[in-house]
C-alpha cells in the first residue's frame, strides 16, 4: 500500500494558494542538523575577542541583531561551531518549560565568524529553499511549534530540551515552496507578518520619541535648581512674577498608609481599594489585587484617600508616583498628597516626577531606604500661580494621553498579529 504524506491546511490562506495542496508535516531532523554552542569556556575567556550571540539575544528577539553581541576569546586551535545565515537558534535551558525552545533566526549575511552561547543550540537547514529563514522567523515562534516543544522540556529546578528529542518534532511546511515561483506561500506569510512587525516597531519608536519629548519639556517647564522661573513659559506668563518658594508641606496634606491585620478575614475582601508600591508603574496604578473592608479601615492606620490624591512611594522604590482615579487606601509604603484648593494636583504630580531624585537623596536606612513625612514636607519647591499650573498640567497631560493612546495601539497590533499567526499556521 502506498504511504500517503500527511498534510494540514491553515484556516487563512492567500487567494493564490486556496485550493492548492496542504502543508506537509515534516520531521525537524529531516530539514536540518543541530549543533551546540560554546564549549570548554570559563569566566576569564569572556569580555573580548570574537563575537558570540548571547542567551538574551535569542530569547528576546525573533531574529539575531549582531550589533548586540558579547565577546569571547577563541584560540586558533579550538573547534567551535559558528553561526551561518539561515540558522535557527533555540534556548536549550531555562527556569520554566515555557522559556525552553524560544527561537531566533540569523538573517545577517555577514562574513564575520560569530559563535553561540553554551545555553542555546542551533539548527542548520539542509536547504534554505525548502524552509526560508524569513518564514522560520515566524514558524518557530508560532503557537503550533510552541505547543509541541514545551512538553519536551525536562527538569525540576531547571528545564532542558534534548536536541535529539527536538529533531523528532514534526512541523508544517507549505509545499508550494517547491514551485518555481518567486512569491511562495512561505514568502507571502513572512512578508505579511514582517509588515506588521515594521508597523509595531515604528509605533514603538513613536512612543519612545513622545516620552523623550515629554522629558525634555518637563526640564524646561519647571525651574532648574537655583532658579525661581522656568526656562520655558507660555506666552501669557512671560515677564510675569517669579514662582513662589514654599515647602511641600504648604501645598497640601500628606497622609500615610497602613495595613489591616492580615489574619483577620473581616478586614479583607471588601470594597475599598488598597495599594502597595508594587502596583505603581510608570506613573500609573495597576489593578489593586486586594481590597479592605470599612472595618479594616477603621481598625488600622490606613486612611481613606479621595479621588485625585497623589500617591508617592516612600520605601524601596522611592518617589514612584500615581494619581488615584477613585477613593482608595494604601499600605505604609506611601505618603499620599491631597493638595489644597488653591493648587492643581496634576501640576504637583508632574513636579514630583521631575524631582524624584531629590526624594531619593533624602532617603535613609540600613536594611532598606525610606523617606519619612518630615523629610518630604520640608522639601523646598517653587510654585507657579494657579493659572500657570493649570496650563503646564494640561500641556503635559495631553502628551501623556497621546503616549497612552499610542501604547494601546501597539497592544492592539500585537493582538492582531497573534490572531493572524493562529490563522496563517495550521492547527495540529
Amino acid at each position: 500500500m502506498e504511504n500517503k504524506i500527511k498534510t494540514v491546511v491553515p484556516t487563512l490562506r492567500f487567494p493564490e494558494f486556496r485550493g492548492t495542496e496542504g502543508w506537509e508535516m515534516v520531521l525537524i531532523g529531516n530539514i536540518g542538523e543541530t549543533y551546540g554552542g560554546l564549549t570548554g569556556k570559563n569566566k576569564t575567556d569572556f569580555g573580548n575577542g570574537k563575537k558570540y550571540i548571547t542567551y538574551k539575544q535569542v530569547y528576546n528577539y525573533s531574529f539575531v541583531d549582531i550589533t548586540h553581541c558579547d565577546f569571547v576569546c577563541i584560540n586558533a586551535s579550538e573547534k567551535q561551531n559558528h553561526i551561518k545565515f539561515g540558522d535557527i537558534l533555540f534556548t536549550q535551558s531555562s527556569e520554566t518549560p515555557e522559556e525552553v525552545g524560544i527561537s531566533s533566526v540569523m538573517l545577517d549575511k555577514t562574513n564575520e565568524t560569530i559563535y553561540l552561547n553554551s545555553f542555546c543550540f542551533g539548527l542548520r537547514p539542509f536547504d534554505l529553499k525548502r524552509i526560508s529563514p524569513y518564514f522560520s522567523k515566524y514558524l518557530f515562534r508560532s503557537q503550533v511549534f510552541r505547543s509541541k516543544i514545551i512538553p519536551l522540556a525536562q527538569g525540576i529546578t531547571r528545564f532542558n530540551i534534548s536536541p535529539t528529542k527536538f529533531k523528532t518534532i514534526k512541523i508544517p511546511i507549505p509545499t508550494s515552496i517547491y514551485n518555481d515561483q518567486e512569491n511562495t506561500e512561505q514568502q507571502k506569510i513572512a512578508d505579511c507578518l514582517s509588515s506588521l512587525d515594521d508597523l509595531i516597531e515604528a509605533t514603538t519608536k513613536k512612543v519612545e520619541a513622545l516620552k523623550e519629548h515629554k522629558k525634555g519639556l518637563m526640564q524646561r517647564l519647571f525651574p532648574a535648581k537655583g532658579k525661581n522661573v522656568p526656562d520655558l513659559r507660555f506666552p501669557e506668563f512671560q515677564g510675569t512674577s517669579v514662582w513662589e518658594e514654599k515647602k511641600l508641606g504648604k501645598i497640601g496634606n500628606f497622609i500615610g498608609g497602613g495595613t489591616p491585620n492580615t489574619t483577620n478575614p473581616e478586614y479583607w475582601d471588601g470594597e475599598i481599594l488598597w495599594y502597595t508600591p508594587t502596583e505603581i508603574k510608570n506613573g500609573y496604578l495597576k489593578s489593586s489585587n486586594r481590597k479592605i473592608t470599612k472595618q479594616g479601615l477603621k481598625n488600622s492606620s490606613a486612611k481613606l484617600l479621595p479621588k485625585g490624591a497623589i500617591l508617592i512611594t516612600t520605601r524601596a522604590t522611592i518617589g514612584d508616583v500615581a494619581i488615584s482615579k477613585k477613593e482608595c487606601t494604601t499600605n505604609q509604603g506611601f505618603q499620599s498628597l491631597v493638595v489644597n484648593d488653591s493648587e492643581i494636583n496634576l501640576f504637583w504630580f508632574y513636579w514630583i516626577i521631575q524631582h524624584k531624585e531629590e526624594l531619593i537623596k533624602k532617603a535613609s536606612g540600613s536594611t532598606f531606604k525610606e523617606i519619612g513625612k518630615n523629610e518630604i514636607i520640608n522639601i523646598i519647591a517653587y510654585s507657579a500661580k494657579k493659572q500657570e499650573q493649570q496650563k503646564i498640567a494640561d500641556c503635559l497631560s495631553s502628551i501623556d494621553e497621546l503616549i497612552e493612546a499610542t501604547t494601546r495601539k501597539i497592544e492592539v497590533l500585537k493582538e492582531h498579529k497573534k490572531g493572524l499567526m493562529q490563522q496563517l499556521f495550521p492547527k495540529i
